[in-house]
């Protein structure tokens, strides 16, 4: 028979692994609900607030269950694990119009169960330990597992196992634990609870490990069912979910679910991307491209004999080897990536900028657009002005902008974040097919706006290899009508007063 103290400590073991799985199980939903709703911290922070307050209200509902404190406990933990494992792909499956309900349903049910287990498992501990040691105890443990829980997401999880892998993972660590507590303990539960229970750990560990082995294939339909055309590459990397698709000969990259580009008509992105701002700067021999992982604005890049050095900083290096490796990249992108100017940094623009000496003759600036906090520094009145303190004298920056008509405000107030920077400005916009109109700011801190235009008009567009760009393309990319929506209030974006990810999710992406 096991002592009191081994009971006592098999019981916090147990709500160890329940500390570890719950905390976990938060930042799984959580991230869900920033891929599939959007606004990564506003759905971290509802997330986690939903399930803290179902974890009090399962504490509450603790108090009807007052016989087989064990056996209710296990059964808890068997439905915790079977939850925490099949959180992601439940999602997956059921995609559609109804998704985030799920996710928040989830979260409730997750969190009512975390909040059963530990009144419980302190009321079992009671007859071991005094109240203030028990309390204590108890709670410790819980607490350490969700430090062990948090760090194992970081570092581990997303990093190496995805949102394929890591539910099942912390599944199968809060069953096994369950399962060992049930050995352990059997003796205190009567024969026929014994059966009952055997038969759940065989049907629910046979389940977890069935979805196990189907986790992938599962996972690719509800990706499937987001995209219309078929999936050829998908990735859950440490920064973001790479998806390319592939219909006929027609490849398109979505990040995070949105479109990034289209083999069919990237060219009329890049190029007013690239050959309007390597005109318009004094010199052209060392290039700086923060973002384009892909390899598209290397391409044009290099088609200026001058350049002696690019200089690509991308975060996600799965991006990068992407566009080195991948057979679709290599052909839009011309094997660039591979060419022996191109050197290819793996770090945050933000923290490069703040670290390099280095100065550039002209910067591109082709990051995702600032649907979130996290990007939204990068296109703040901070990062503009490392930005024009990293320029040579008479060079020039332009960075993507997003849509002037569907995101007005957002592109406006980028161009006015610039300029609180000290960096002279000059819009521009052009209709590609796949992504409707889209926006980018020109910028140089020693060339005027009527100086950066004349240069513009003055470039000979026809002269250069180029598939769309041409001289009478180039002028009406600076030709604007009157804003969609009211501009004249638009604030400044800083890191301390974060407004353009607000802009840019108010925009009327309904009608895109």
């Amino acid at each position: 028979m096991p002592t009191n103290k081994h009971k006592s400590n098999v019981l916090k073991i147990a709500l160890f692994a329940t500390g570890i799985s719950g905390i976990v199980a938060e930042y799984i939903l959580s991230t869900l609900a920033s891929y599939f709703i959007g606004d990564a911290v506003v759905q971290f922070a509802l997330i986690v607030s939903t399930m803290l307050f179902s974890m009090g209200l399962g504490s509450r509902l603790s108090k009807q269950i007052n016989k087989n404190l064990l056996l209710n406990f296990i059964y808890l933990e068997l439905a915790l694990s079977f939850l925490v494992s099949f959180c992601a792909l439940l999602v997956y499956v059921t995609y559609g119009r109804f998704t985030p309900i799920f996710i928040y349903f989830l979260s409730i049910i997750v969190g009512l169960l975390i909040g059963l287990e530990i009144p419980i498992v302190t009321r079992l501990n009671e007859e071991f330990e005094e109240l203030k040691v028990n309390v204590a105890s108890i709670l410790e443990k819980d607490y350490y597992g969700s430090l062990v829980g948090g760090l194992f997401f970081a570092f581990v999880g997303m990093p190496y196992l995805g949102l394929t892998y890591t539910p099942f993972v912390l599944g199968l660590l809060n069953f096994s634990v369950a399962f060992w507590m049930f050995l352990q303990l059997k003796n205190v539960i009567s024969i026929k609870h014994r059966k009952t229970i055997s038969f759940a750990f065989i049907s629910i560990g046979f389940l977890i490990l069935l979805g196990l082995i189907f986790a992938k294939p599962i996972v690719r339909f509800g990706d499937q069912k987001k995209y219309r055309d078929k999936i050829i590459y998908q990735e859950q990397t440490k920064y973001q979910k790479i998806v390319l698709t592939q219909k006929s000969d027609i490849y398109s990259l979505f990040i995070n679910g949105n479109l990034q580009l289209s083999s069919f008509d990237e060219f009329m992105y890049h190029e007013p991307l690239v050959h309007p701002v390597m005109n318009i700067s004094a010199n052209r021999k060392n290039i700086l491209i923060l973002g384009g992982g892909d390899g598209c604005a290397v391409r044009e890049v290099l088609k200026y004999k001058e350049v002696e050095k690019i200089t690509l900083v991308d975060l996600d290096p799965t991006m990068t080897n992407l566009g080195k490796t991948h057979d679709v990249f290599l052909t839009m992108n011309k094997n660039a990536l591979n060419n022996k100017k191109v050197n290819i940094q793996i770090n945050d623009a933000f923290q490069f900028l703040e670290n390099s000496k280095e100065l550039f003759d002209v910067i591109l600036i082709d990051l995702p657009d600032p649907n979130n906090v996290d990007l939204n520094k990068l296109y703040t009145k901070e990062f503009y002005y490392l930005v024009k303190n990293s320029l040579t004298f008479g060079g020039a920056v332009i960075t993507q902008a997003g849509s002037p008509y569907y995101a007005t405000k957002a592109f406006y107030c980028i161009e006015k974040t610039m300029q609180a920077s000290g960096l002279n400005t000059l819009p521009l916009h052009n209709q590609i097919l796949t992504m409707g109109q889209w926006g980018w700011v020109l910028g140089s801190n020693n060339i005027t706006k009527e100086e950066l235009q004349m240069k513009l008009d003055s470039t000979n567009f026809d002269a250069l290899d180029l598939k769309w760009l041409n001289n009478k393309g180039a002028q009406k990319l600076s030709l604007f009508g009157k804003p969609m929506s009211d501009t004249s209030n638009t604030e400044i974006n800083t890191m301390f007063n974060p407004v353009l990810y607000r802009y840019y999710r108010s925009g009327n992406w309904e009608m895109y």
